[in-house]
């Protein structure tokens, strides 16, 4: 098939092509040459070879200085600035360039004009069917012929970005070996465009096809930069059942005049509430993706534009398509049985799935918790956002809506540990819904509908709450999970909780937060019963809490955190406001230590450290160690550990004390924070917001992907404490959301060789044996070599 003159070897028409190639032409250009195969519109263009890329590094010698940067002791962010800059500083060699202008020309005597094209990345190792590598390299849309070069380089400067060699790590993939092809096609006019999916993306169900549309170019769809229109078309009738239009805030277009991209934004616009595809559109879409769907003969993930030049059906354009790399590879498969409400379900709001699930019942708004006293339980919670006092509420809920917060709210973090589902952030959900009516709240996909929707699985196993298998022994339940050197913990609020855990397999208590005591056991402000003469009252009910779980769990460790209430959430306590001032931003205000040094708030901090000594030395529950939380400074540290001593604790060798890695100043002074404690703690959710400079909770920065706990400045972070601390001879735990919600989160920080990881209870077990792969996986990689 290939030529023997040089174009040939290292340029091929995408037509050429077949899904054979990848080796040739990467993943992305072998789909696009199989999509013509069989007819699928597909926009012309050629592929610049893997053996074209191959050819500027031999000629540049560069092989060698990759391969000892990527094998270096330096973080993935250092090592790929600098194998980048060695590939954007070496010219191309003059044939393969005058090759590729000459491909440029023929494509454009093919469409009659000069045309603008897309520059997209299709390395060796990317849209196979185990790893999709979306978004790990670059792509550069309108690209004239002048500066098609440059960014054929920077295209291939990217196979380095940092997170594509991390990416390849985790997958066990060696960038030393993976090679680029790069995708050379003419620009689509996109008046819209977007992705789609041959089975639901949220359920795995192979019933539909979901498609996800906006204005202008698909980049804000991928990107998660807008939220998309929605149509949900039914396989067997290629008739919508769903359509819901979302308020698009933004569109990018290519601005002819100023030859670049453009946003525009849509706030105000009337484009914002319209639908951006036709129900035609749709349908077309829909019969191009079942024919994909076909040939491959799996679930299949699309990316698809409509050209504002062209004619319906000649304007419907698959631009990119891969084997769908979640839900294929599921055993379960899960069937929707509808029972009282019509085929078209009337969706009511969504939000972010903040804890996955599915619950029916009677919707309560409720939007203050002093009006709670008719909540029965399972009915299901809507309210604006919830605190520690809406806990009692939360434990009876069949489900939890709010119309604030995000993934990281206190109504997410806690419905997680309760393992119940959960949606944040609907903005209108206490409007919208109405108090009594029979509600679904579908926490896989953010979606509340109206009426009842029964879910169950076709082949589902005998399981109880954790996940464990019924009627089994305890030992033989522990049997049947992995053992790993890494521990995991399990996260715990709820005292009276425990009980329903017992059975997974847990190292320990990584997590217990004291504040759910207090909240819901206590109710008063410490410092208001020391005013009326009540100090023991705080004392005894706390270490019964504390106690609860260390008698259940030992001799297992439980790391007890010292509160970490806010000023605002102290202030809710019984007597609080005469304690507590007012402040700005409180998340970043008087917590964690600073509280405990502080002259007003020690006779309270005491009270915790008399709790834990009654535990330990009253009770005789030795396997209670403690943390400290919202660590700033080396100095406050060093005063509250004295005020702990002072009340007759001290670190021994069967209690340790550990602090929490939520500040940036702990990792950059790890090394005398190390000499202090005996352990760390990573609170990635903190520590992301404060290292990125981003409320957490903000849905639109969420939105525009500048939260993200994958970051390479957090994920360098935790690389730089695991390593000090070690140097010094203390532990490094992570009590944090990420490893749950990123396996690669997880088997980075595995590979870095991180001590434990606590999660919460409904992650336990995938967490386990997760880890348990990544282990093995790392001593075959060291036994190969």
């Amino acid at each position: 098939m290939i030529v023997e003159e040089l174009k040939g070897e290292y340029i091929l028409d995408i037509s050429q092509l077949r899904k054979d190639m990848i080796e040739l032409a990467g993943g992305k250009g072998a789909n696009l040459g199989e999509l013509v195969s069989f007819d699928i519109r597909v926009p012309p263009g050629f592929v610049i070879t893997s053996k074209a890329y191959s050819y500027f590094i031999k000629y540049n010698g560069l092989d060698d200085k990759i391969r000892s940067l990527l094998n270096s002791n330096e973080d993935s962010l250092q090592i790929s600035n600098k194998i980048k800059e060695l590939i954007l500083s070496h010219p191309l060699p003059k044939d393969l360039e005058d090759s590729i202008l000459s491909s440029y020309d023929n494509l454009t005597k093919k469409i009659g004009k000069e045309v603008l094209v897309a520059v997209r990345s299709s390395a060796t190792a990317e849209d196979i069917e185990n790893a999709s590598f979306a978004g790990q390299q670059d792509t550069y849309l309108n690209v004239s012929k002048s500066e098609l070069i440059s960014k054929v380089k920077e295209v291939w400067a990217s196979l380095f970005n940092d997170r594509a060699i991390e990416y390849r790590k985790s997958k066990g993939i060696d960038s030393a070996t993976v090679e680029m092809a790069v995708v050379v096609q003419k620009m689509v006019n996109s008046r819209s465009a977007g992705v789609m999916f041959t089975l639901h993306p949220a359920t795995g169900d192979r019933n539909y096809i979901v498609i996800e549309a906006s204005w202008g170019l698909g980049e804000t769809v991928v990107g998660g930069r807008v939220t998309p229109d929605e149509i949900v078309i039914e396989k067997s009738s290629l008739k919508i059942t769903e359509k819901r239009v979302s308020h698009k805030v933004l569109k990018i277009v290519y601005n002819q005049s100023k030859k670049e991209n453009e946003e525009i934004d849509l706030t105000n616009s009337q484009e914002a509430e319209q639908i951006s595809i036709s129900d035609e559109e749709a349908i077309e879409l829909a019969k191009l993706a079942l024919k994909i769907e076909e040939h491959y003969k799996r679930p299949m993930d699309i990316e698809w534009a409509i050209d504002a030049d062209l004619k319906f059906p000649d304007n419907v354009f698959i631009v990119q398509a891969r084997p769908e790399t979640y839900w294929s590879f599921k055993n379960k498969e899960v069937k929707t049985e509808k029972k009282g409400i019509s085929e078209e379900r009337k969706v009511l709001v969504r939000g972010l799935s903040a804890s996955p699930g599915i619950a029916s019942g009677v919707a309560r708004v409720i939007l203050d918790v002093k009006d709670s006293n008719n909540f029965k339980k399972g009915d299901i919670l809507i309210t604006r956002m919830t605190d520690p006092d809406w806990v009692p509420v939360m434990k009876i809920a069949s489900a939890i809506v709010t119309d604030e917060g995000g993934i990281t709210s206190h109504a997410a973090i806690v419905s997680r540990e309760l393992g119940i589902p959960a949606i944040v952030g609907t903005k209108e959900g206490t409007k919208v819904i109405k108090d009594g009516e029979e509600i679904t709240v579908d926490a896989t996909r953010g979606i509340v509908y109206e009426g009842k929707i029964v879910e169950e699985a076709v082949e589902q196993p005998k399981q109880a709450v954790g996940g464990q298998v019924q009627g089994l022994s305890r030992d033989v339940l522990l049997s049947l999970y992995p053992v790993t050197a890494t521990k995991i913990y399990m996260n715990l609020g709820q005292p009276d909780i425990i009980d329903k855990y017992l059975d997974l397999p847990f190292d320990g208590i990584g997590l217990m937060r004291i504040e759910f005591i207090v909240s819901e056991w206590i109710k008063y402000h410490p410092l208001y019963l020391i005013k009326i003469g009540k100090p023991e009252e705080f004392v005894n009910k706390l270490a019964e809490g504390i106690s609860k779980v260390a008698t259940a769990i030992y001799p297992r460790p439980v790391v007890v955190r010292f509160s970490d209430f806010k000023t605002n959430e102290y202030k809710r306590l019984i007597g609080g406001e005469e304690f507590e001032p007012e402040e700005r931003n409180p998340m970043i205000g008087w917590r964690g230590v600073s509280r405990y040094i502080s002259s007003q708030y020690e006779p309270a901090f005491r009270l915790e450290v008399k709790a834990i000594m009654k535990v330990r030395e009253e009770m005789g529950l030795k396997n209670v160690w403690v943390m400290f939380p919202f660590v700033r400074t080396e100095w406050e540290l060093k005063k509250a550990i004295k005020i702990m001593e002072d009340e007759g604790l001290e670190r021994v060798h069967d209690f340790k004390v550990w602090i929490m890695a939520e500040v940036p100043s702990v990792i950059t002074l790890a090394d005398r924070f190390a000499k202090l404690i005996d352990g760390f703690s990573i609170g990635s959710n903190d520590l992301a917001q404060l290292t990125l400079g981003v409320d957490r909770d903000s849905e639109l920065l969420g939105r525009m992907g500048y939260y993200d706990e994958r970051d390479p400045a957090v994920l360098r972070s935790m690389k730089k404490l695991i390593r000090t601390a070690h140097k010094y001879g203390a532990t490094v735990s992570i009590c944090g959301q990420a490893p749950s919600v990123y396996p690669e989160v997880a088997e980075f920080l595995v590979r870095e060789g991180i001590d434990s990881m606590s999660v919460n209870p409904d992650v336990v077990i995938s967490t386990r044996r997760s880890v348990a792969s990544i282990e093995q996986k790392i001593m075959l990689q060291k036994l190969r070599k």
